[in-house]
């Protein structure tokens, strides 16, 4: 077994959430206003059923299969052969999708406060710190969230306290103009976040009590579509018809926050927020990767592969795109269909297929 770590279904809810915010928070507010405008406090609400499906594809799938991760039943569901080909397209999903998220990170790292650093020291820190936590395994990965969410939304609130007296709630009218439409249309980008419950699949088999898995990876989707909202309104309300124009809204928010001009450039603690919960993010993606590839070989050890997946996402965040503007279309346009395929689609057939399978099995046995 590659995996001999040991979390709760608590910390497994727990390393959803910044599996999901640590970047949606940044970027969402804006690619959802050019949908939603005034309504996309709520679009975030229509994405919570694809965290809720998502939680319940993957919890059903571990029940048929006990003790396995989604690389090891693919092989059961579909064979050896093309078992292993959709297994390989998860594989290459959560290559590419975390040297994108490198990527993103790095470049938001560069351009706004280490100006005059190497982009290959600013990557190269990313993934060798998360790295170091792939290497002590999930129970590490764990632990790590439990010590620095806490401290993560505590700044949180800190940071949405101080904005409060600069909101204006004129601007969150009027409300339903178009219907919901403009609402629904915005909730199509975020699918791509909210479909990342799926990645439970991984860790369902190293929960101690697994029965409680659903429970809190529910009340995981609850929180972090709040959380979303919360970012989109508080983003509403402070810039109102402009929100569409900053690339990184909630950061230029923090910028507003200044008290007797002694408290001020407040971006600084977005920082640490959004570095504490890219850091997981990373490692999360990064241990998946891990974990799934060596099971895919059939190796009884994931480490070994460390170093090497280390070289391919430092290869992949360089080629994520020639810049800022070609990445975040990618991530507006083609993301939400490409993670809808591979984290909702896939999986959804999956569970046809075995539930058929067990059908025709119950009608070919012999009555007694």
């Amino acid at each position: 077994m590659p995996e001999k770590g040991r979390i709760s279904a608590f910390q497994m809810g727990l390393l959803m959430y910044p599996l999901i915010v640590a970047t949606a928070d940044l970027t969402v507010p804006t690619i959802t206003y050019e949908y939603a405008k005034q309504d996309l406090w709520l679009s975030p609400f229509w994405d919570s059923l694809v965290g809720l499906v998502s939680v319940w594809l993957a919890v059903r799938l571990e029940r048929f299969f006990p003790g396995e991760t989604l690389i090891q039943y693919l092989v059961r569901i579909l064979g050896t052969g093309l078992g292993k080909a959709v297994g390989l397209i998860f594989l290459f999903y959560y290559l590419h999708i975390n040297g994108n998220i490198i990527k993103f990170s790095q470049e938001l790292v560069t351009t706004n406060f280490l100006n005059y650093t190497p982009i290959f020291v600013v990557t190269f820190g990313l993934i060798f710190v998360s790295g170091c936590a792939v290497r002590g395994g999930l129970e590490v990965i764990a632990r790590t969230a439990q010590v620095l969410m806490p401290f993560v939304l505590l700044l949180t609130l800190v940071v949405f306290v101080l904005l409060t007296p600069d909101l204006e709630v004129k601007k969150l009218f009027p409300i339903f103009a178009h219907g919901i439409r403009p609402s629904l249309m915005g909730a199509v980008v975020p699918i791509a976040w909210l479909s990342h419950f799926i990645m439970i699949s991984f860790m369902l088999p190293y929960v101690r009590d697994r029965e409680k898995g659903q429970k809190w990876c529910n009340i995981a989707v609850i929180v972090t579509v709040s959380a979303l909202s919360l970012c989109n309104i508080y983003t509403l309300l402070l810039f109102g018809n402009i929100t569409g124009n900053f690339t990184y809204p909630v950061m230029e928010a923090a910028r507003f926050i200044s008290i007797a001009d002694f408290l001020e450039h407040m971006e600084s603690l977005v920082v640490v927020i959004w570095i504490a919960g890219v850091y997981l993010k990373i490692a999360i993606f990064y241990y998946v990767l891990v974990l799934g590839t060596a099971q895919w070989l059939n190796l009884s050890n994931y480490r070994p592969l460390i170093f090497p997946i280390g070289v391919l996402l430092l290869a992949f965040s360089l080629w994520a795109g020639p810049s800022m503007e070609d990445l975040h279309a990618f991530i507006s346009r083609a993301t939400p269909f490409y993670s809808f395929i591979v984290h909702i689609l896939i999986p959804f057939l999956l569970f046809l297929t075995v539930l058929v399978r067990k059908k025709m099995f119950a009608k070919k046995e012999p009555a007694h």
